[in-house]
């Protein structure tokens, strides 16, 4: 687990990284996957290319040529068990239909990480860390967490790690998969808002399920690289979640 002295000392980090050397993007994002015991193999597959298609969307690509840089950093994390969650791909940046496929490829060929549970948290934890290490800077951080269940058995419960994330600036936002019929008709979502997301501009969208995933993916990641924290209405801070959307 991440000590909390050194998350609570990171802004400094975060806002330029070790081994920048100057290099810049306009957005680094970590994708924080739910890879915990309730999903089986075809589930995960689904999730996997439901990642890959929404990157390598032409809107997507758009919306990324669109940002005054013209490009982002991305990397995955899964997370499930608690002081678990692994990058099972490293930063990339993506600038164009070429540099977007090289990453849809390692996100659909990396192995599958051993996680169980559901310690949102502890992800959000992990991937804060991983933005303060980036190799570039960027002036919009997001953590996208995706999910089928609420946070179980964090070692720091998903509300305080989203805290000290949007204290350093970084956006949470969430994907609620609501495959399970005890999460459905905006239940999850609901859970996300109030434990999970946080930062200027935070919101929720709902996965009916998991074949649904690329089309919620995929208008996220529009809305995320297209929309950035400084236009955004500044109503949502840490704990005061923005709106749910389908």
């Amino acid at each position: 687990m991440i000590p909390r002295r050194a998350l609570l000392a990171a802004p400094a980090l975060a806002a330029a990284p070790a081994g920048a050397q100057g290099a810049a993007v306009d957005l680094l994002l970590v994708l924080a996957v739910d890879a915990s015991g309730s999903i089986d193999a075809a589930e995960f597959a689904l999730q996997r290319d439901g990642l890959s298609e929404a990157l390598t969307h032409p809107a997507v690509l758009g919306a990324i040529r669109s940002r005054p840089r013209g490009a982002i950093g991305v990397a995955m994390v899964e997370w499930g068990t608690p002081g678990g969650a692994a990058t099972v791909v490293d930063w990339m940046r993506v600038s164009d239909a070429a540099s977007a496929g090289a990453a849809a490829l390692a996100f659909r060929d990396a192995p599958r990480s051993r996680q169980s549970y559901n310690a949102i948290g502890d992800a959000i934890l992990h991937a804060t860390q991983l933005i303060a290490a980036a190799p570039w800077r960027a002036e919009d951080r997001t953590i996208d967490v995706s999910g089928d269940g609420p946070d179980i058995r964090s070692l720091m419960p998903a509300a305080e790690a989203r805290d000290l994330a949007v204290a350093q600036g970084i956006v949470v936002n969430g994907l609620a998969i609501e495959a399970a019929s005890s999460w459905r008709d905006g239940r999850l979502a609901a859970l996300y808002e109030r434990d999970v997301i946080g930062g200027p501009g935070a919101f929720v969208l709902r996965a009916e399920d998991r074949r649904d995933f690329a089309r919620a993916m995929r208008a996220k990641l529009i809305r995320e690289v297209a929309l950035h924290p400084a236009g955004a209405a500044p109503a949502h801070a840490a704990g005061r979640p923005g709106p749910a959307a389908g």
